[in-house]
């Protein structure tokens, strides 16, 4: 043993690779608050909106916007929808999510508006471990998004089958947070994906 580490270990550095929670880490009944914030712009809203063939006026036109109720264009409700769960991503499912299941429950209790901040929370409602897929779990989530202002502008119900630690290490050969690597990040001990 040298310097702290293994005979052989010399010039490597650890690596700890950014990762989601495991299905075991997963805590029900806790908030997860996901951070930063993603402030939607026009460019955001315009560009989501021509991608997915959206011709909706209310996200497109301003001078036809401006005579309907909210006086401006919205955000695309699918734009809201789309970041609240990309917003979660980081922090529960990078790298540990096998497939979304589903949404339900998907509401937009108040519009979103270019130049507002999306901010998501989310709450584990259930965990049970699949019967059918040993080593996996289907995760229940409630995502909420509030604007800068606080005031809830989206929710969704999301269902996912995640891995278990164990699963997830068997069946690709890492423990999922390190591995030793040479100081140059290549080689022998490169990450593994």
């Amino acid at each position: 043993m040298k310097d702290g580490r293994p005979e052989g270990d010399q010039g490597r550095t650890r690596v700890v690779e950014q990762r989601g929670l495991y299905f075991d880490e997963l805590e029900k009944q806790v908030t997860y608050a996901h951070r930063p914030g993603r402030t939607i712009t026009e460019a955001d809203n315009v560009l989501f909106t021509t991608m997915t063939m959206n011709t909706q006026a209310l996200h497109l036109d301003a001078a036809w916007s401006s005579g309907q109720p909210f006086g401006q264009r919205l955000v695309n409700s699918m734009l809201t929808l789309a970041t609240m769960v990309g917003q979660s991503v980081a922090q529960l499912t990078q790298g540990t999510i096998v497939a979304q299941l589903g949404l339900t429950g998907v509401s937009f209790p108040h519009p979103m508006f270019h130049g507002d901040t999306l901010y998501t929370e989310t709450v584990i409602t259930d965990l049970r471990l699949s019967a059918s897929r040993p080593g996996q779990g289907v995760v229940t989530m409630t995502h909420t998004g509030r604007n800068q202002d606080g005031v809830v502008v989206a929710l969704a119900q999301r269902s996912a089958l995640m891995w278990t630690r164990e699963a997830h290490s068997a069946e690709h050969g890492h423990n999922g947070d390190h591995r030793l690597a040479d100081s140059s990040g290549l080689g022998k001990g490169r990450m593994e994906s």
